[in-house]
């Protein structure tokens, strides 16, 4: 018998009618004892769990602790902000400092503003 390639078989499937696929369906799971709707799931799964996977994230301050002056001065340097709108951001709580930026540069962020004496969330 010869061995069928992907491209026969999915020709061979086209002609069919839903009668004749469902009995096909049928055959497979009484010849292998595997169930086809089964095995397509689970590469769905796979691919669902390295969508999740994060890649841009966010730095926001929560409080800026008791080095304020300090805080503001790291988010001017951060943010490209003037005085009075790093310091408005500073006191704003769950203030964005960085957006949609990548794991390094946000560690790098939070580490500043906390060595400063913030205390920063990256989501």
């Amino acid at each position: 018998m010869a061995k069928l390639t992907k491209a026969d078989f999915v020709a061979a499937i086209k002609e069919m009618t839903i009668l004749e696929i469902k009995e096909l369906v049928d055959g497979l799971k009484e010849e292998f004892g595997i169930d086809p709707t089964a095995v397509s799931a689970a590469p769905a799964a796979a691919g669902a769990a390295a969508v999740e996977e994060q890649t841009e994230f966010t730095v926001l301050i929560k409080s800026f602790g008791d080095q304020k002056i300090q805080v503001i001065k790291v988010v001017r340097e951060l943010t490209g902000l003037g005085l009075a709108d790093a310091k408005k951001l500073t006191e704003t709580e769950n203030g964005v400092i960085k957006e949609n930026v990548k794991k390094e540069d946000a560690d790098a962020a939070k580490e500043a503003l906390e060595a400063a004496g913030a205390t920063v969330e990256v989501k």
